[in-house]
Parts: structure tokens; sequence; C-alpha cells
């Protein structure tokens, strides 16, 4: 019973298959087959009159001897076509680039911006009244550059108790009330190619050296004028006042003087590893280029032109790095630590040491912030603007200058060479170098290569291609059809005379 029941639900199915195959054969059986010898004609016809050269002389010559000779010619230059475009193809998909560097010369360029720290953070008061300051900046300097926080600190107990007094102790209120403050006292002169420039010229920024002073910010109204003139730029005159500013040196602060690094006016300043240094009583004379480099994006290289910084108009690696921190910190403390960009809560101190520094940790262990290669937390960027630099120094000031500033600024002369700095920026040359990563290898090039191969060793074109397609695709076409008209007239839900009498004496003998 069951059976039977099968049967006949598999008889729709192969009455179905049957008259899907009878169509197709009566479809078939409409067009006229060519015979072998049509078929014979039509290969040698195509091997005569074919663009693709040394085929045709196969055929035609009467000789056996040549024809073997051309035979081999034929496949010998065959065989070298395809070795040629193989090692083309695999040459193009190592995706392979060559640098190129220009020099353009200009009438007019941009100035960059520059971001001056003083080497003393803090000011004298502030570091005598606040033991903790070496304990909060290890956590600054955690925050940037994953440092450990170190505990054999000799005010580590008084930090600790600190800590857990000041609950809403701000870092960024600290930092910004009794760090290097800019004003006509630090800023003694200062000259921009002819025009006098101020404090007002300056714009904040909180960097590892505690408060710093960018000139020629993005936001600046100086950003908009370019230099016309070489050999001249930017002038300035500090007074770092190391009575005021000073360091503890038993914690490693023994220098006086400027910390700046030039940068473009859309980058992020990064002072520690680029900085460049003015003692007192010097003057620093630097001469700069503008470098601007392009990287290729992957896979020819490893920048990513689709990565957009929330915080930045501009992408960079340390200003990446920065929001990558941010996010992984935000996202497990539910703050914002100091220096870090973005719009939330500042760390207090308490999640500064119980949070934030066990999430950088992890950040460093299982590397959640990495950089360089395209599939990095911050690959390279694709375009970015550098400004190598030449400094040379003199001491600072002569003896007349030193009784003139003496005189001028009412203070003793081994005061001026104790606090005064110079320091005096411009352009080398009016011009900028290109350094430009490019492909090479384009899909053009690949595609004149390939048809250059072909027409040196076969004389083929792409109509030569085009007819070798014809020609396969009707043989294979023919080929179809023979064997579908000489498939048996038999469906799954039928069987062959023999099967069905031998399954009649089966049952007969149960």
């Amino acid at each position: 019973m069951l059976n039977l029941r099968m049967e006949q639900i598999g008889k729709p199915k192969a009455s179905a298959e049957k008259g899907l195959m009878e169509k197709i054969k009566l479809c078939l059986s409409k067009k006229p087959l060519p015979s072998p010898t049509d078929r014979k004609k039509f290969d040698h016809d195509f091997a005569i009159s074919t663009s693709f050269h040394g085929v045709h002389n196969i055929v035609r010559n009467q000789s056996k001897i040549r024809k073997l000779i051309w035979l081999v010619v034929v496949l010998g230059s065959v065989s070298l076509v395809v070795w040629q475009i193989y090692s083309r193809l695999v040459n193009y998909f190592t995706w392979p680039t060559t640098t190129s560097i220009e020099v353009q010369y200009v009438e007019k360029i941009d100035f960059p911006a520059v971001t001056f720290c003083n080497l003393n953070r803090f000011q004298t008061e502030a570091a005598a009244k606040f033991g903790i300051i070496f304990f909060l900046w290890n956590i600054v300097y955690k925050v940037l550059h994953l440092q450990e926080i170190r505990s054999n600190y000799t005010g580590f107990k008084d930090a600790i108790d600190f800590l857990t007094s000041h609950q809403n102790f701000s870092i960024t209120e600290f930092v910004k009330k009794n760090g290097f403050y800019l004003n006509s006292s630090t800023l003694l002169e200062c000259d921009f190619f002819g025009k006098p420039c101020g404090p007002q010229d300056f714009a904040h920024v909180f960097t590892e050296y505690g408060n710093c002073f960018t000139f020629n910010h993005g936001e600046n109204i100086q950003a908009k004028e370019k230099v016309s003139v070489s050999g001249r730029g930017l002038s300035l005159l500090f007074n770092v006042n190391q009575v005021e500013f000073t360091d503890d040196p038993a914690l490693g602060f023994v220098d006086a003087g400027i910390i700046f690094v030039i940068h473009s006016p859309k980058k992020v300043p990064q002072i520690d590893g680029l900085g460049l240094s003015s003692p007192v009583g010097m003057h620093a004379r630097v001469t700069i280029r503008q470098v601007k480099t392009v990287h290729q994006e992957y896979p020819w290289g490893e920048c990513n032109p689709n990565i957009k910084l929330q915080n930045f108009s501009s992408y960079s690696t340390s200003g990446c790095l920065k929001e990558c921190k941010a996010q992984h910190i935000q996202e497990q403390c539910g703050c914002l630590p100091f220096l870090l960009p973005g719009n939330g809560i500042e760390c207090d101190l308490q999640k500064f040491y119980n949070c934030v520094s066990p999430t950088l940790d992890l950040i460093e262990d299982k590397g959640l912030c990495t950089m360089g290669t395209h599939n990095s937390s911050c690959p390279v960027p694709c375009e970015e603007t550098e400004y190598p630099a030449t400094i040379s120094y003199s001491t600072f000031p002569s003896q007349k200058a030193l009784k003139y500033l003496s005189k001028k600024l009412n203070q003793s002369q081994e005061y001026i060479r104790e606090n005064l700095v110079n320091i005096e920026i411009n352009y080398s040359d009016l011009n900028y170098k290109i350094t430009q990563q490019q492909k090479a290898v384009s899909v053009s090039e690949l595609l004149a290569d390939v048809g250059g191969q072909l027409g040196l060793f076969c004389g083929a074109s792409m109509i030569t291609v085009i007819e070798i397609i014809e020609y396969i695709f009707t043989n294979f076409y023919w080929i179809c059809i023979l064997f579908l008209l000489k498939i048996p007239d038999i469906t799954p839900g039928t069987l062959p005379p023999q099967d069905r009498l031998g399954k009649r004496n089966h049952v007969e003998e149960c």
C-alpha cells in the first residue's frame, strides 16, 4: 500500500520531467544539425580564415614536415604567450608601487603651525603645595604613551590619601590654572614677517607638557596668510621665568627652556619624540622645508581613505590613537581622561587609578589600538604634510645686547642669561617636495601589456579572441545538441522490461 502511494506521488513528477525533456528534444529536432562533413568544413574554414597567425599555415601546407614545423611554432608561441600573461597577472596582483619625488617651486607657501611649551610645566607654588604632581603626571603619560605608573614614588602613600580625600579633583582645571601661561611677561617679543604679534595670536592646547600654545592654529587669522619671502618668518623671545615655573629635579626635570614642534595647522601637535628644544641663553635658528607625502590605499598601500575622525578635522595617526583610547575608556569607565578628545565627563583621580589605568593596560595587552597597516585601528594617513627642520644655535644675548635687555626689562644680566630664549623659524626656500606613492601597474597598462604579448607572439588582437570564443561556443552548442538527442527515453517512474520481469519473478517466489 505504501509503495503504491509512493508510485502515485512519483508519477506526476516523472511525467513533468518527461514532458520537459520531450519539449527540449522537439525544439532541438526542429533545428538542422550539421553533418560530420559540414563540421569538418567549418573547422577548416576557421583555420584558414582566423586572424590567429600560423594556424592557416598548418592547414594549407601539403608537406607533413612543414605542417609539423608550423605546429611546433604555433604551440611554442601559445606557450610563451600563456607564460608571459601569467607572469604579468601575478605581478599585477602583488600590487606593486613606485615612489616619485617632485619639487614644486611656488611664489607663496603656507606657513605651518608651531606649538610652544615650557620644559618646566608647573608654577613653583603649586608644585610645593601639591606634592603629588609627579604622580598626576605619571597618569598623564600613561594615557598618552601607555607607561607604567611608578609605585616606588616616595610620595605614593600621600598620593593615595589625596585620591581618597579629593574625589572631585580636576586635572584639567589644575593644569590650566597652575601650569605655564602666555602673556606679555612670558612672551616678550613676537614678529611674523615684519608684523607684530602677541599672545592673542596663540591658541591654548593641552599636551603632555601641560599648557602649550599654538601659533598659526587652524582657526587663527594668521593661518590664512602665506609666506612670500624665504629667509624671514616667525621670531619670538620667551621668558621661561625659572623662579616661577619649576619641576622637581629629583624626579628627572633638570632642563630649562622652550620645547616646540612644527606641524600642519590641521594636525594634533605631538611634542614627545618630535619636539625641538631651545635652552635658555640661546638663539635657535630653525629653517624648515615642506614635504607632502601621498600614500596609496589598500592593496597598493596601507592607508584607508574611508576613516574619518569625530573630533579632528583631518585624519592623523596620533589623533586616531587618541580617539581609539577615548572610546574604550569611555565604554569601560563612563568618563574621559585628561588629554583625550570627546564630549564626556572628566575622569576623577579615583577613576583614573581604579579604572582608566587597568583599561589602558588592557588596550596594550590585547592590541585594541594599533597603528600602521590598513587593517589596524589607525592606519597611515593617505596624505600628510611634514616640516623637516634644521636647527642651529648661538649664544644669546651678546654682551651689548645683554646690557640693552637688562636695562629694557629692568632685570639683572644673570636673570637675562638664565631665563630668555630666542627662537626664529623660517623657510629655507619657497618650494615644497611631494613624495608620492603610485601604482606601478594600472589596469590599462596591464591590458596593454597582455595585448602586446598576444600581438608579438601570435599576432592576435581582441577580434581574434572573439573569433576563438565564437568557434568554441559553436562547437560546444553542437555537442550539447547531440548529447541531448541521444538521451534514452527513460524516466524515474518507469523501469526497463528486464527489471519489471525480475521484480515479478521475485514476488512470485515470495
